[in-house]
């Protein structure tokens, strides 16, 4: 999703768009795994670390320990990294990952949605403040 809104891949970034705003007007809510921060700087290029820097205002990183990597690999997930990430979830205290790759997260521990369903789910949110949107 933030590689979505970082290189604006249409269609996908007006809802990776939507939960960034919402986590901004909504701040400590969301949080971003720490080897997402390394992914997306790698994947996009040194001019994203503004962007991170940005983030990290509002988004939480939370921290993980030897504990949670094992419980990553204790997961019964094909993808190591989607692992890392329902156990960076697990140890933030999140209710969703969102993400458009939610098949692969079938077996996660935190339920994995969309962003276009996160939007949707929080619409009376939205609706509320126009800001939110």
């Amino acid at each position: 999703m933030l590689i979505d809104f970082v290189e604006d891949r249409i269609p996908f970034s007006e809802a990776a768009t939507k939960v960034l705003t919402w986590s901004e007007t909504h701040p400590g809510q969301a949080c971003v795994a720490w080897h997402t921060c390394a992914n997306l700087f790698y994947i996009c290029g040194s001019e994203t670390q503004r962007f991170l820097q940005d983030l990290i205002r509002f988004v939480d990183i939370p921290s993980v320990e030897t504990s949670d990597f094992a419980r990553a690999l204790s997961f019964q997930m094909a993808d190591l990294e989607d692992a890392m990430q329902a156990a960076a979830a697990l140890a933030f205290g999140a209710t969703f990952i969102v993400t458009r790759n939610v098949k692969d997260y079938a077996r996660s521990p935190v339920k994995a949605i969309s962003p276009a369903a996160f939007t949707r789910k929080f619409s009376p949110l939205c609706q509320r403040s126009a800001q939110a949107c």
